[in-house]
């Protein structure tokens, strides 16, 4: 069976499970259970603490997991990122006191405090820059202030917290992390399938299908309102001259090309959600 790492806590842990579930995988039942069966769909499911899920995957000991694009790459592990599950989003910055730091090469021989420090290590590497990095487990926002570094390099979101510190963003992004599946070896059984049930679920998210009734002499300009993935679905109604239409479009533009059509000549449109979807 796909032996599969998920995350048990933090930010990742809820929509992962959430996202399995609507891929039609068995969902755990008792959040303190750390293994679940799922039989049916030939799959074995660990809960584990985020930041070990590279180091399980990358060992070999589990075949896939999800974990944070940033865990990952701070891990150092082997294990590969397969694809984006586009959510828990997060971007990474160095921070320090006002008016202190511009550029990343004020960093040159500077303490920096962080919770990923394999990360920030080999961005420095790669940039040239040479500094002592300090690893705390969280609120590193307070490490200037009490001294214990010079600067620092965290999660930034909207910089409140960092403000409040007295603190301000300088240099260049170091990453935009993002929820991903990873992999020991993506020719492993099953990966397959996995992959494409969770695709299917991001496609649901942010697709919705759009039905409507159209003069047959304004398709080929709807359909430029309204593409699809790959082209639309039309039928031939009683009426010759009006044919039926049925397209995929993004769920955040529904209702300005619901508007766009309508003011075209189409009418009757109806919007529905995917519950799966397979491209």
């Amino acid at each position: 069976m796909l032996r599969v790492a998920v995350p048990n806590k933090g930010s990742l842990s809820e929509t992962a499970s959430q996202m399995l579930t609507e891929a039609g995988y068995t969902g755990r039942r008792d959040p303190k259970s750390l293994y679940l069966a799922d039989e049916r769909n030939g799959v074995e499911f660990f809960y584990l603490r985020p930041r070990d899920i590279a180091t399980y995957v990358g060992s070999g000991a589990l075949d896939v997991g999800i974990t944070g694009r940033d865990l990952l790459l701070d891990s150092g592990s082997p294990a590969r990122e397969v694809t984006s599950l586009d959510f828990g989003s997060s971007t990474f910055r160095f921070a320090g006191p006002a008016g202190k730091y511009h550029e990343l090469s004020d960093l040159e021989g500077v303490r920096v405090a962080t919770s990923y420090a394999g990360l920030v290590r080999e961005f420095l590497r790669e940039n040239g820059v040479t500094a002592e990095l300090v690893s705390l487990d969280g609120a590193v926002e307070s490490a200037v202030q009490l001294g214990v570094a010079d600067a620092i390099a965290d999660v930034v979101e909207t910089g409140t917290t960092l403000r409040a510190a007295g603190l301000e963003i300088f240099g260049p992004v170091i990453l935009k992390s993002t929820a991903v599946l990873i992999a020991s070896d993506e020719s492993i059984a099953g990966l397959d399938v996995l992959q494409r049930r969770l695709q299917g679920v991001l496609v649901a998210r942010q697709y919705v299908l759009m039905d409507y009734d159209l003069p047959v002499r304004l398709l080929d300009q709807a359909t430029k309102v309204a593409p699809g993935i790959e082209s639309p679905t039309v039928s031939s109604l009683h009426d010759p001259e009006w044919a039926a239409v049925r397209v995929m479009v993004p769920r955040t533009d529904t209702n300005q090309i619901m508007d766009a059509l309508y003011d075209l000549g189409a009418r009757a449109i109806l919007v529905s959600p995917i519950h799966a979807a397979r491209l």
